[in-house]
């Protein structure tokens, strides 16, 4: 119950940092394109403090989430799929959550997309578990204590505004891992495959637990508070065109998220601190489709003049 009511407020704070950030994969992309890659990096890396959890963990006798697995085609059509509606969406998962929070309603249709598309797979077993990649603890932690010490001393160099981007990445990334202690499943594409799969086999014992639902709560909450805070908050009415066009997107995020076995929020903040060569190849597929996505309209609009 204690490790319950802490990550609640984890995720909370989770929440408010995503939401002040700006966290959004997509923003991440556009900036270094324009030939500023400080806030990608930042987002990239920051599961870093991993070896956080993992060290906890194993000090309560916790099994921890970190598993990794071995490269897969399914990571790389996966990515490229989820990029591709991201950029289409114009957010990644976790944006399109504190989007939602900020008043951006549209985001309703993004999510139930998200929901159709884990739907329309659910039936097709995507299992990574089925080759495990083998690393061995210590040299697990080590190599994530080296990053993460790497990045504050970096961060001693940076000026002010790059110096509180790092540390809220790394506070974010943090709380997440502390999160996955609790509940492996916590992160909202989790909620929504568990959802999908339960709606799709017509087996209640299978519906995820109330408290995954605080979680994701919390997390909103969080969101909605750091907007208000912001003075961001804004009700955004719905318009038949872009609902149709980020229900899409959202088919494409959920479709993509299914066959690599997670969406953005898994894949960065589990994925990638378990050094998983599945999960590596997945985020860089997802980089990859968004910026082709990004790119597209620009080029079929030259082909047009």
């Amino acid at each position: 119950m204690t490790l319950f009511v802490f990550s609640i407020l984890l995720i909370g704070l989770l929440g408010y940092l995503a939401q002040t950030t700006g966290l959004c994969l997509v923003r991440g992309v556009n900036e270094a394109l324009a030939g500023k890659p400080m806030f990608l990096l930042s987002i990239v890396m920051s599961g870093s403090l991993a070896w956080v959890s993992i060290l906890i963990g194993y000090l309560v006798g916790v099994e921890t989430p970190f598993i990794s697995y071995e490269y897969s085609i399914l990571a790389v059509v996966g990515g490229l799929l989820f990029g591709l509606g991201a950029s289409f969406n114009g957010g990644c998962g976790v944006s399109t959550i504190s989007k939602l929070a900020r008043g951006q309603l549209v985001m309703l249709l993004t999510i139930s997309g998200w929901l159709a598309g884990w739907l329309l797979l659910a039936s097709v077993s995507l299992d990574y578990r089925i080759s495990p990649y083998q690393i061995e603890l210590s040299l697990h932690t080590g190599i994530l204590v080296c990053i993460s010490v790497f990045i504050l001393l970096c961060t001693i160099k940076m000026n002010r505004a790059n110096r509180k981007l790092w540390l809220s990445m790394l506070g974010i990334g943090l709380c997440a891992g502390i999160v996955f202690l609790h509940e492996p499943k916590w992160t909202p594409s989790g909620l929504l495959k568990d959802v999908s799969l339960s709606l799709w086999y017509e087996r209640s014992e299978t519906w995820p637990d109330e408290s995954r639902f605080m979680l994701i709560t919390a997390l909103l909450i969080g969101m909605v508070l750091a907007a208000l805070h912001k003075k961001t908050f804004e009700l955004v009415a719905l318009t038949s065109r872009s609902s149709f066009k980020h229900f899409l997107a959202g088919c494409l995020m959920g479709v993509g998220a299914a066959i690599a076995s997670g969406g953005n929020d898994s894949q960065l903040l589990l994925g990638l601190p378990s050094l998983s060569p599945a999960g590596i190849t997945t985020v860089l597929c997802m980089l990859a489709g968004i910026v082709v996505g990004l790119k597209l309209p620009r080029v079929i609009k030259l082909r047009r003049k």
